[in-house]
C-alpha cells in the first residue's frame, strides 16, 4: 500500500476565511486556503490541509504542476483515491487517474 498514490487537480482560492473544500469546479476540487499566495504559504497550507484530512504526514502531498498558479496538480502518496474520496465525504472528479 506504501506506493498508492494519486494525482489531485485543486483549484486553490487563497485569502479566504477558513481552509477548506468548497466543491468541485469541472475536473479539479476547489479548495479555499486561508494563506496568501506569497512565498509558497499558500502551497505549503495547502499541502497540509489535504495531509490532515487523510491523516498523512505533510510529505506525502506535494505539488507536481502549477506552483504558482490557482490550478495545481497535487500528488497523494500512501493513500489510493477511494480511501480519499471516503475520508472527504465526496467523490473526486475524473481527472489525474494514475
Amino acid at each position: 500500500m506504501a506506493d498508492d498514490f494519486f494525482l489531485l487537480r485543486v483549484r486553490a482560492v487563497p485569502n479566504a476565511k477558513k481552509t477548506q473544500f468548497a466543491g468541485t469546479l469541472g475536473d479539479a476540487v476547489k479548495i479555499k486556503v486561508q494563506a496568501v499566495p506569497e512565498g509558497g504559504r499558500a502551497n505549503a497550507e495547502l499541502a497540509a490541509f489535504l495531509a490532515g484530512t487523510l491523516s498523512l504526514p505533510k510529505r506525502a502531498v506535494s505539488v507536481v504542476s502549477g506552483e504558482t498558479s490557482r490550478d495545481k496538480i497535487l500528488k497523494v502518496e500512501g493513500c489510493s483515491r477511494g480511501r480519499a474520496e471516503s475520508m472527504f465525504g465526496f467523490v473526486l472528479p475524473e481527472s489525474g487517474r494514475k
